[in-house]
């Protein structure tokens, strides 16, 4: 089990900026200094550089213009223990991101992110990157609230304000965060603009900072399978919307099952990503009215499935699951395609 590191046992008081609505915190983290980068020799050279005698666990995190393979991404956050990183993609360029390609990319880096799935296909189809060894506390907290015998709900995914509400993980209300959104709203291009706000800065950074708080609990309530299908199914999750013509062959391999969870020749079962096309505009009968076709699969199989939505693609079903289970989703889905033509 994972213990809290040095930086994460300390209790400094927090100095929010005057005339702002402050984070109510609890617990109190240190605060640490934040740093836009503009050129990559403003990063630490143990993240240029990963090296297996230097492994590193980091806060991850994207912010852009609806980010995904048509969208603009415009900083990368990284939050080391002692600082943040905020990598300015619109002033540094894609030079400054392919510097990065190597730490996003590599194995000797652990990136703790919420939700990759979006940031994921931003970097593959922006910028070539193949986001790789990631912890996705998303993926972390249903796993915990199965192993402790909650009931997920289907499509009741934690949103990374209710993670930071959870007292066993972070207890904090993110006030900002609705502010943020609010302006989002408004106007689309709010991460665009330069420079950077103090209010830009300050909500890019919340976004990653208390990923490695969050991160060294969770590590602690895991048992060694769920770290197994954690590994895993952030893998899935990030190669989900990166469809390729390899069927991923250049992605690196999927986490192996390790041998402390095989006994007496019996192990848990492979999981595996499944992507199904479905024939132009005939989605919205494969979904059904208000949902009902798509539910009634997802409430048999206990597998994810998943739909491009509104940022696409908008003619692919993307299965993430145990092999059987995925086959059987796969299986009645064709159902549902096969009424589609009859």
């Amino acid at each position: 089990m994972a213990s809290l590191p040095p930086p994460y046992q300390t209790h400094l008081p927090l100095s929010p900026d005057p005339g702002e609505k402050p984070l109510n915190y609890e617990p109190q983290l240190p605060l640490v200094p934040i740093h836009v980068v503009t050129h990559a020799s403003q990063l630490p050279a143990e993240f240029l550089e990963p090296s297996a005698e230097r492994q590193l666990v980091i806060g991850f995190d994207c912010e852009g213009v609806d980010l995904c393979r048509h969208g603009t991404l415009c900083i990368m956050q990284l939050a080391f223990p002692d600082a943040v990183y905020l990598v300015d993609a619109i002033q540094g360029g894609a030079v400054l991101i392919q510097a990065c390609k190597p730490a996003l990319e590599s194995s000797y880096i652990t990136k703790v992110i919420h939700d990759c799935k979006r940031d994921s296909e931003a970097l593959y189809f922006q910028f070539g990157i193949k986001l790789n060894n990631v912890v996705d506390t998303q993926i972390a907290y249903s796993l915990i609230e199965e192993q402790e015998g909650r009931k997920r709900l289907l499509d009741d995914y934690i949103s990374f304000v209710g993670l930071l509400a959870d007292p066993r993980y972070c207890g904090i209300s993110y006030l900002e965060k609705e502010e943020v959104r609010f302006l989002l709203r408004q106007d689309p291009n709010f991460w665009t603009y330069r420079p950077l706000s103090e209010q830009m800065v300050r909500a890019a950074a919340d976004d990653v900072r208390f990923l490695l708080y969050i991160y060294y609990k969770m590590m602690e309530k895991l048992n060694q399978q769920s770290l197994w299908y954690l590994a895993v199914r952030g893998a899935l999750y990030c190669r989900c919307f990166c469809i390729n013509d390899n069927n991923f062959a250049d992605w690196p391999p999927l986490p192996p099952i390790p041998d402390n969870l095989i006994v007496d020749g019996n192990a848990p079962e492979e999981e595996i990503l499944s992507v199904l096309g479905v024939p132009p505009g005939k989605m919205g009968r494969v979904i059904g009215r208000r949902g009902a076709s798509i539910l009634s699969i997802k409430e048999s199989c206990n597998a994810e499935i998943l739909i491009g939505g509104d940022k696409g693609p908008p003619d692919k079903v993307f299965i993430i699951g145990p092999v059987k289970q995925v086959r059987k989703a796969e299986a009645m889905l064709r159902g549902k395609l096969m009424d589609v033509y009859y």
